[in-house]
């Protein structure tokens, strides 16, 4: 089973968001996304300071068996990204909620993060 923090809220496509304490978000792929995905051998991160839309294409996270495309849980402006990726992706494979974030985004409306899933509610979606 994979393992689902609690306090994150989760989207279908298998991205997780955590709320920061100065209202910004953090964003990765869950450890099932990581799993299915296999060996992760390179991320293309989001554009800094670009503003995207609530669903949009916003990073790419390629392994040995495929590339899968990453969206924007909410809509908002990219802030930070985890640099460290480029040169060692693996790192999604080994912590997806710690050390394998992909990137930071002010949200324009907090309140979106309300429309993702709790954790409880994706451990059901896998479970379909």
């Amino acid at each position: 089973m994979s393992n689902i923090p609690e306090d994150f809220k989760y989207s279908s496509a298998h991205t997780w968001s955590e709320l920061l304490d100065d209202g910004l978000v953090k964003v990765g792929i869950t450890d099932h996304a990581q799993h299915e995905l296999g060996d992760i051998v390179f991320v293309e991160l989001p554009e800094l300071e670009k503003s995207y839309n609530t669903g949009e294409e916003c990073a790419v996270v390629e392994s040995v068996k495929s590339a899968s495309d990453i969206y924007c849980p909410v809509s908002g402006e990219i802030i930070d990204v985890n640099s460290e990726l480029e040169d060692s992706p693996e790192k999604i494979n080994a912590d997806p909620y710690g050390l394998g974030w992909i990137f930071i985004i002010r949200p324009d409306d907090e309140a979106e993060l309300d429309e993702l899933i709790d954790a409880n509610e994706y451990s059901e979606l896998l479970d379909e």
